[in-house]
């Protein structure tokens, strides 16, 4: 029996989720991060076993065959999951947040009935171009790719539990925070 609760945290890429999970996390220390795999290379300042395990297309393909995921899934032309046996390693000590796309959350919603599932939303279509064309490290091709995706996402977000706006970051991570405490305490 897991001591502590799976919250589940997606949005559209450029919608400043990694931001506010760090804003999040370093305000409530009790909070462990399940942290996915990846097939994708690393972003700049991104560390592998921190940020997300980084392996190759095959390593990810022999995990999926042993059953080592939660969930899994292939977007952006990369495979992204959550190690099954990290996460209850860390479920047994406390809270957990995952940071995972749509398909992925409705899975461990299955796995798990009482994950809480929180969306985080943009401002607007627009505010998140913006955003993702001022990253510099995303071809137009990419951001035409993640914009028609992030229509998809968002089309989702009704089956979330939450869905929360990140306009400023302080401000939304003030809501997840506040959503996180009445479910976990």
């Amino acid at each position: 029996m897991s001591k502590g609760i799976l919250i589940v945290m997606s949005g559209c890429s450029g919608v400043g989720k990694s931001t506010v999970l760090s804003n999040v996390m370093d305000r409530r220390a009790d909070l462990r991060f399940s942290v996915s795999a990846t097939t994708r290379p690393p972003r700049p300042g991104e560390t592998d076993g921190q940020s997300y395990y980084f392996v190759s297309k095959q390593t990810f393909l022999d995990m999926i065959e042993k059953g080592e995921f939660l969930e899994y899934d292939a977007h952006m032309d990369h495979y992204y999951g959550t190690p099954r046996k990290q996460l209850e390693e860390k479920l047994e000590t406390g809270s957990v947040i995952l940071d995972i796309e749509p398909n992925g959350a409705f899975a461990v919603r299955e796995a798990w009935p009482d994950a809480v599932l929180i969306f985080i939303a943009p401002p607007s279509m627009e505010e998140l171009e913006r955003r993702l064309r001022s990253r510099g490290d995303t071809s137009a091709e990419q951001i035409e790719k993640r914009l028609a995706r992030a229509k998809w996402e968002m089309e989702q977000s009704a089956s979330y539990d939450y869905v929360v706006i990140n306009e400023q970051v302080e401000a939304c991570a003030d809501e997840i925070l506040k959503i996180i405490a009445e479910k976990a305490d």
